[in-house]
């Protein structure tokens, strides 16, 4: 990530700004997060005419009605995992691959699942660009989860679910963490849910509007 770090980078100022004003601001204080988010280059994961805007504060569009997550929202989600850098992650909705590019910067492997194709391809496109090699992808219905791969240390749903799948909740491992927004299809809670033996520990993150994850445990179109 350094090069995109480098002092001609015409975008390095803006990511610094988004860093100190929109996150370390609010409370978020992991140092590997903030090293990472100040580092990866957001821009690149946007259209073209989009990315001037890239670090503002607020969510942008993708292509088939999907979005790339206000920057807050990514690091207040990433945190909650508490990463310390020999996790295996399933992330639900790969999207542009920003959030992916972030886990896979403070985990040891992650396993990204995208129901659209096209946005799968890009968003690994992107990522083999900036040298990321412990990144799995697949296409399909993220709300399944990949069972075949599990368990996982900790799971990202960057897409709402109406309610916790148990489909998911059981491919975590021991003491591992879930994190999705989960409520209405328009507004949500962000939850972090933490494995204990057959129970559940659940921590309100606050609220939050995602688009819905479709599929199975999802929403239908």
């Amino acid at each position: 990530m350094n090069p995109h770090n480098a002092k001609d980078d015409p975008f390095r100022s803006l990511r610094h700004n988004m860093v100190s004003s929109q996150i370390r601001s609010r409370g978020i204080s992991d140092p590997r997060l903030l090293q990472v988010m100040q580092c990866i280059p957001r821009h690149l994961f946007l259209p073209h005419r989009l990315q001037k805007i890239a670090y503002d504060d607020h969510a942008l569009p993708l292509d088939k009605g999907q979005t790339i997550s206000q920057p807050y929202i990514v690091a207040l989600m990433t945190e909650a995992l508490c990463l310390k850098g020999d996790e295996k992650v399933l992330e639900i909705g790969t999207g542009s691959g920003y959030q992916t590019a972030i886990l896979a910067s403070l985990a040891d492997s992650v396993f990204t699942i995208e129901c659209i194709s096209s946005l799968s391809q890009i968003a690994e496109k992107s990522l083999q660009a900036l040298g990321y090699s412990n990144i799995h992808f697949a296409i399909g219905d993220g709300t399944l989860g990949l069972p075949d791969k599990a368990p996982y240390n900790c799971i990202i749903a960057t897409g709402s679910l109406p309610q916790l799948p148990e489909t998911l909740l059981a491919q975590l491992d021991e003491n591992g963490i879930l994190v999705a927004p989960v409520g209405g299809r328009s507004l949500q809670k962000l939850l972090s849910v933490k494995r204990i033996g057959t129970k559940v520990e659940r921590h309100d993150l606050g609220g939050c509007q995602f688009v819905p994850l479709i599929g199975k445990n999802g929403w239908s179109r």
